[in-house]
């Protein structure tokens, strides 16, 4: 039996030319490299994702310290305070609450952001929990929050980015994200911390059951594992490929050279 390449169609293919032969080269090179450099990259991020999830786990289930003053909100960055455990003392500021649409577990419905004036001045935005739709009136007037001192207990959560396909519009007083200065600005607030606080369930305990504290949602996808893998098994197709048509080169110019020699 012969050994001599064919095409599809079954007849003798004939040797590629040197620019042919480059061209694959540069095509396998340029791929195997890519896939290399992806690999690499996933496994870069399955490092840092798993510090996050491992960071955060500890933050959410440590005891509550005092939240950020003043003297600190400078140096406050997701990477050092997001998750924390924090307790904070101060009384609610009246009309100033704001509602953030969402959409969670317990239905569609807002999350009821309340200033808070702690004993020093500053004021933090407290995300007191989630309540459904019907809990405001058609005007957007949701119950007041309890009058006089109050300890609150949550997560430091910092300040979200506007959506891409949803954006906060002060003017309509329509919330879709927690925007901290924007909201402080909206509501004529001055001396409020870069972050929010997410109460914890007992923190919202009231006469009423809204709003519902503790609805974090603290969940980090983590798929780099399998990215990592796609990449360097596409690399390793690469170099098969590769190795395939470099055999297939050698045994079509071997077969040649017998030819020409008989």
């Amino acid at each position: 039996m012969s050994d001599t390449p064919t095409s599809f169609d079954g007849s003798e293919r004939n040797v590629r030319g040197p620019l042919a032969l480059a061209l694959l080269a540069l095509l396998g090179i340029v791929l195997f490299s890519g896939f290399v450099a992806l690999g690499t990259w996933q496994v870069q991020r399955l490092a840092w994702k798993t510090a996050l999830i491992a960071r955060t786990n500890e933050r959410v289930h440590a005891s509550p310290v005092p939240a950020p003053g003043p003297e600190d909100w400078a140096g406050i960055t997701a990477a050092n305070a997001e998750y924390r455990h924090v307790q904070l003392s101060g009384t609610w500021i009246a009309g100033r609450q704001t509602r953030v649409w969402t959409a969670t577990e317990a239905g569609s419905g807002y999350w009821i952001l309340t200033p808070l004036r702690r004993d020093d001045g500053s004021i933090v935005l407290v995300n007191r929990g989630f309540a459904p739709e019907g809990w405001c009136d058609f005007k957007g007037n949701c119950p007041s929050a309890p009058d006089g001192e109050i300890t609150v207990t949550g997560l430091l959560r910092i300040s979200e980015p506007p959506g891409l396909f949803r954006h906060n519009d002060a003017v309509s007083d329509t919330w879709y994200a927690r925007d901290v200065a924007a909201i402080a600005k909206a509501r004529g607030l001055q001396d409020v911390a870069p972050y929010f606080v997410d109460a914890d369930a007992i923190s919202g305990t009231a006469s009423s059951a809204w709003p519902r504290g503790g609805m974090t949602v603290v969940h980090f996808p983590n798929h780099h594992l399998n990215y990592l893998i796609t990449w360097y098994v596409l690399a390793l197709m690469v170099l098969g490929t590769a190795g395939y048509v470099a055999r297939d080169e050698y045994r079509l110019r071997r077969h040649r050279r017998f030819e020409r020699s008989d």
